[in-house]
């Protein structure tokens, strides 16, 4: 074995920082299914305080189902983005050929959609606020 090879060899802490960026990538994907399935039982939240305000059913479309059930797989996209990226970056480094650059388009990916589900779920909340009152 030569210096040559020995120098692209992948130590632990490569390994150990991979394993602990999928660790976080897997609680990322969790929070927004569970806060998906939050959201998806707010609009019933919302539909049970109208009835008990009125005595009318409300007319409200169930927007926050489609909001929570999008956020819900966002989460397994992102869970499921999260192990194939890792299982391609442990052969890398079985390999010794690792870049060492990653491209954060995932990252970016990951936080649009987020921010888009977000500023939907904030217009839904002000457009049922202004419908009840």
């Amino acid at each position: 074995m030569n210096n040559e090879s020995a120098a692209t060899k992948a130590s632990l802490s490569d390994y150990l920082a991979a394993e602990r960026t999928l660790l976080a990538w897997i609680r990322t994907g969790l929070a927004m299914m569970g806060f998906g399935f939050v959201v998806a039982r707010f609009g019933l939240f919302l539909k049970e305080l109208s009835i008990a305000r009125s005595s009318t059913a409300p007319q409200h479309n169930g927007l926050s189902l489609w909001f929570g059930t999008a956020l819900i797989v966002v989460g397994v996209a992102v869970n499921g983005i999260a192990g194939w990226r890792h299982l391609r970056l442990v052969r890398e480094l079985n390999r010794g050929q690792t870049s060492g650059s990653r491209s954060g388009l995932h990252t970016f990916v990951v936080a649009i959609l987020v921010a888009l589900v977000g500023l939907a779920m904030a217009v839904y909340l002000i457009s049922v606020r202004s419908s009840t009152s």
